[in-house]
């Protein structure tokens, strides 16, 4: 199934993201560097502005700083590729930047009294974590798990969006975007889940015959 955030879009930001790599590599910042920063300002527009009611300025300092995941991504394969601590580093990194954006809309929506977008938030958080693992872990034992409609980027633009509109007036567009946010990483969850299955039981056929 084809991801929300299409790979036309994405090729198509990387075109705009290569110089900016180029000339970061040129001045001596590394890959990781670049990781470090990007979660640095993830969690100051999330928990500085977001979490303070500041939704908007919130939304929109998340998502320059989280377009660093695919800076970073750049600069590392313009090097050389990524080295395993790099990779690691990436991953915790964007645990972090998640867990600070997902806790700071539940903060603010919890001084607002809003229950029902608390809950929602709360799914997001456990189901945002729970799409990574998975696939994490699938890795870890030999498979691959390249699948699903909602990945990182797909949830902060969702959350983003929400969050944005929201400021700009449209109440309701937070916490519903949340529960469309919730829903879709359940079904990727699931995705998942089903893909993996799948190649277990064809590598087991295939030990087997």
């Amino acid at each position: 199934m084809a991801k929300i955030f299409q790979v036309t879009a994405r090729a198509g930001m990387t075109r705009v993201v290569e110089p900016i790599a180029r000339a970061l590599l040129r001045a001596g910042v590394t890959p990781n560097a670049v990781t470090v920063a990007g979660t640095v300002g993830v969690l100051v527009g999330a928990l500085g502005f977001g979490a303070r009611g500041h939704l908007v300025t919130g939304a929109l300092v998340v998502t320059v700083f989280a377009l660093t995941d695919l800076l970073d991504g750049t600069m590392a394969r313009m090097s050389g590729g990524s080295t395993r601590f790099g990779a690691f580093l990436d991953s915790s990194m964007d645990r972090v930047a998640d867990s600070a954006v997902f806790g700071a809309v539940a903060y603010y929506l919890a001084t607002e009294g809003d229950r029902v977008g608390v809950a929602a938030a709360l799914v997001c958080l456990a189901t945002g974590g729970l799409v990574s693992y998975v696939k994490a872990r699938a890795e870890g034992l030999g498979l691959t798990c390249n699948v699903g409609i909602a990945e990182r980027t797909e949830r902060l633009l969702i959350v983003g969006v929400g969050g944005l509109l929201t400021g700009l007036g449209l109440e309701p567009a937070l916490v519903v975007a949340l529960w469309l946010l919730a829903a879709v990483s359940i079904f990727t969850v699931g995705q998942r889940m089903a893909h993996v299955y799948r190649q277990a039981q064809e590598t087991r056929a295939g030990v087997s015959g």
